[in-house]
């Protein structure tokens, strides 16, 4: 069992006094379910409910009371009624427009139990065809598994321990092949459940075929016709070749669709939280407001999956440095995953920085806002003379901090611009972007 992060932020949600019915949001198989089975263990009573069950989904059918339906909850799960620390687990929720609907009354008249509500399918319905109360309830996403998680998954406890404590130095090494073998396989809990016992990267390929075709298979009922269904097929047939790239809708992967149909697939494919289009910035500075109108970049949701679907795994096996695969495509693509992973907001999402200006073009890979700053992230090796968009960067500035992923050991050089600005550049190993936040902390 991978004890995943999202343990914490459930934990707090618990023992909060103004816990309101909790939706788990994310693409099909990232471990909800799975997940709240575990958690359910540090209550006294589970209510469990899947409402693809008909004899499930009857229960809100039948009653419109909130007492009279928890009641009814209580007897169909044979469980007695009592003030013990009752769990209440509402499964494919979205089967039931009128469970939905009774979330509102949980919260506010049976403050006692703790509800949760998951389902499949869910983010291409929620606002089309549900609406869950508003104000009423709560969201936690729910994401591929991290590299921390996935050393708990594959029992590289130690390991673990020693990148949360950064204090990896002499086993750099080591730490770095691990982390290698995770840009492989990626974040899917079955995967890592399934190398965790072979050992073998190969040993997953029916793991990734099945997610496929069950993302393929739902198409019907993510698109709103068949002509968007066949582009979404199209994409998620396709599309995973431009991973880590910026991308034009029109004719979109040598295609014949034009560019608003594909602009509603992609859309329709990002509400499923399977891919997000990231859009750049073009300030240095706080807030940092996206420029939709410019190219977005594409990144999907799990490394593996790409590595898989897209052929470039044997990329992967053919070199001794992760940054070196497929053009430093799968480093930035699975940077970018573990960027999303430290995230709990459902409405998190990544950026760039694009410079535009006549015959000065430059790009950042990533900016993230670390408290009043917007700080660069570079994912390149090389010597720093050769960061030239990220000193473009740093030179319109207002702090002096900058980030550079790399495959090496963690280090902190002091830069100087062209222009003579200097500058804190911090060199994390890739294992470390999982605890960016503490590396901050502790040099800024």
């Amino acid at each position: 069992m991978i004890k995943r992060n999202a343990f914490k932020y459930l934990e707090k949600w618990a023992e909060s006094e103004d816990r309101k019915p909790l939706i788990l949001r994310g693409a099909r198989q990232v471990g909800k379910t799975t997940m709240v089975m575990e958690f359910s263990k540090k209550f006294d009573v589970l209510l469990s409910l899947n409402l693809d069950k008909p004899e499930d989904k009857l229960l809100f059918e039948q009653f419109s009371n909130i007492v009279e339906l928890t009641d009814a909850i209580y007897r169909h799960c044979k469980q007695q009624k009592k003030s013990s620390k009752t769990l209440l687990f509402i499964d494919e929720i979205q089967s039931s427009p009128k469970a939905v609907a009774m979330l509102r009354y949980f919260y506010e008249e049976m403050k006692q139990l703790h509800v949760i509500c998951a389902g499949s399918l869910l983010e291409s319905l929620i606002d089309k065809h549900i609406s869950f109360p508003v104000g009423r309830v709560e969201y936690l996403a729910i994401r591929p598994c991290s590299f921390l998680e996935f050393l708990n998954g594959i029992g590289e406890d130690f390991d673990l321990d020693l990148v949360n404590n950064l204090n990896v130095s002499s086993v750099h090494n080591r730490v770095m092949t691990l982390f290698t073998n995770f840009a492989i396989v990626g974040g899917m809990p079955a995967a890592i459940n399934k190398y965790a016992v072979k050992r073998d990267v190969l040993s997953v390929d029916t793991i990734y075929e099945t997610l496929l075709n069950a993302y393929i298979d739902d198409v019907e009922k993510y698109a709103r016709n068949e002509s968007i269904a066949q582009i979404i097929r199209y994409i998620l047939k396709n599309g995973w070749s431009f991973a880590a790239e910026r991308i034009t809708f029109e004719r979109f992967g040598n295609s014949n669709y034009k560019s608003r149909e594909v602009s509603e697939a992609f859309r329709t494919i990002e509400k499923a939280m399977l891919l997000e289009l990231v859009y750049p910035v073009t300030s240095v500075q706080i807030p940092m407001l996206t420029s939709m109108s410019h190219r977005p970049k594409l990144i999907w949701f799990d490394t593996g999956l790409v590595n898989y679907i897209a052929g470039v795994r044997e990329s992967l096996f053919s070199v001794t440095d992760v940054m070196d695969a497929w053009r430093g495509r799968i480093a930035e693509h699975i940077v970018a995953q573990e960027l999303l992973s430290l995230k709990w907001q459902v409405s998190s999402h990544r950026q760039f920085w694009e410079r535009n200006k006549t015959q000065s073009s430059a790009e950042v890979d990533f900016v993230i806002q670390y408290k009043n700053s917007a700080i660069p992230i570079e994912v390149k090796s090389g010597h720093n003379s050769k960061l030239k968009s990220l000193h473009l960067y740093m030179e319109e500035a207002p702090h002096n901090i900058a980030v550079r992923v790399w495959s090496q050991p963690l280090s902190v050089d002091v830069v100087k611009t062209p222009k003579g600005k200097e500058f804190k550049l911090i060199n994390v190993p890739l294992y470390y972007v999982c605890v960016l936040e503490k590396l901050l902390e502790k040099y800024c």
